[in-house]
């Protein structure tokens, strides 16, 4: 999946350059440290995502890295547009990347093929307090294989004047009062409460995290469709409760039609989105700027907010590279408070440590999204997912079919066959 920044990415995958020559042996960052000056002459190739880290943040982090270990790093700034076969390719040639960033979601196949370098001790020395759910991504098979980077996740985006017009004067703390809500909006003004396609899944997988449900389940030594658990029919039936407050078509995603450009026209009470899609409102009609407001998506109880999908980045080392050592000095200046609370403050993506999320004040669309992160997850982390989300997404049929009139466990069986078949297809 692809994604664009201003406080959202989701998956992509990720980057790192042709590292310059080093030494052969062991450890290939030049023969190891040698004092304060054990790096010097030597340059560290990262690569990173256009839009993921600002130009000021790579000076900082650049100047930074200099300074420790005399060394220079190299930011090489790649595009989604055939990344993961780009990269895929750099990972087997004979100086690989050192550094890049990864799409979360990407990390286990990466893993899984060995392209990745075992970052443990790195965690044990600087990630003690990385939030859970955002560094689930990195590990794999009980191994740490990156390090959490930067995150973002759906928040409720609403029309102030239509909840206004409707004399609803609070958001909403829970998901019966979001509920009732809408249906006021419905029952007194002429907006449609909420625009909410019926394949808009990234948002019904964030519904199976809140109930706790898995998509996947083992089956042997293989994996198979989980979509007749009662806990995912739960997930379904409170989207269901949802999507029958909207027009929205049921067999369409978020995107056809662009659903920033369906609220901006400004008849619709609130969507389910990443902060960035009211950029695509505002494009449409910027008068709605000035009307656009961000809140968490509630959740079954006020003090727990609903499950959603992580979307970001991990950073990885590569485990061809010859300079591990020093790529691991990067990492620790780059993952530092000082640079990951700047990259939360300057592209308004949440942070990989709690603490952190102070760099986030002041940004609407951040604070809104950064309450439900601790409670959020992703697909299920195994590399044989890959194949799940290619069009036609079963999961997306499956819905509509709900959606349609058939019962979950009716829905479950009918595309159970074909997701097998993409979870058995050979990564």
């Amino acid at each position: 999946m692809k994604r664009k920044l201003i406080s959202a990415i989701g998956v992509a995958a990720m980057m790192v350059s042709i590292a310059a020559c080093g030494s052969d042996d062991g450890d290939g960052d030049g023969g190891g440290k040698a004092g304060a000056d054990g790096y010097a002459g030597q340059t560290l190739t990262v690569w990173v995502m256009d839009g993921s880290s600002p130009d000021q943040w790579q000076k900082d982090v650049a100047a930074a890295f200099e300074k420790k270990t005399k060394a220079k790093v190299k930011f090489e700034v790649q595009q989604w547009n055939g990344i993961q076969q780009k990269l895929t390719t750099a990972l087997s040639e004979e100086n690989p990347p050192d550094v890049f960033e990864i799409g979360n979601t990407q990390t286990p196949a990466y893993a899984k093929t060995g392209g990745l370098a075992d970052l443990a001790d790195l965690k044990t020395e600087i990630g003690g307090d990385w939030v859970e759910s955002l560094n689930e991504s990195s590990v794999f098979e009980g191994k740490q294989y990156a390090a959490p980077w930067y995150f973002a996740n759906r928040v409720v985006l609403y029309n102030k004047s239509v909840w206004a017009d409707a004399g609803i004067k609070d958001t909403p703390k829970t998901r019966d009062e979001f509920y009732e809500d809408l249906k006021t909006i419905g029952e007194k003004t002429d907006a449609e409460p909420i625009y909410l396609p019926g394949q808009n899944w990234y948002h019904f997988v964030g519904l199976t995290i809140g109930e706790g449900a898995e998509l996947v389940k083992k089956d042997g030594d293989k994996y198979v469709s989980n979509l007749d658990d009662p806990k995912v029919a739960a997930a379904m039936e409170t989207y269901q409760k949802f999507q029958e407050l909207s027009k929205a078509p049921k067999d369409k995603d978020e995107a056809t039609p662009q659903q920033g450009e369906v609220f901006g026209k400004g008849k619709v009470g609130a969507f389910i989105g990443m902060g960035w899609e009211a950029g695509i409102a505002i494009e449409a009609n910027p008068k709605i700027e000035k009307e656009i407001g961000y809140f968490t998506i509630p959740g079954a109880t006020a003090d727990k907010p609903e499950g959603v999908f992580l979307g970001g980045s991990n950073l990885a080392v590569a485990a061809g590279s010859k300079k591990q050592d020093l790529a691991k000095e990067f990492l620790r200046i780059a993952l530092s408070d000082e640079f990951e609370g700047q990259l939360a403050k300057e592209n308004g993506v949440i942070p990989n440590k709690e603490a952190l999320q102070s760099n986030l004040a002041g940004n609407a669309v951040a604070e809104a999204a950064a309450p439900a992160a601790a409670g959020g997850g992703t697909t299920p982390l195994i590399a044989e997912w890959a194949a799940v989300e290619n069009a036609p997404n079963p999961i997306k049929t499956y819905m509509t079919a709900v959606l349609n009139g058939k019962s979950p466990a009716e829905a479950a069986a009918q595309v159970e066959e074909e997701f097998n078949k993409r979870l058995s297809q050979q990564q």
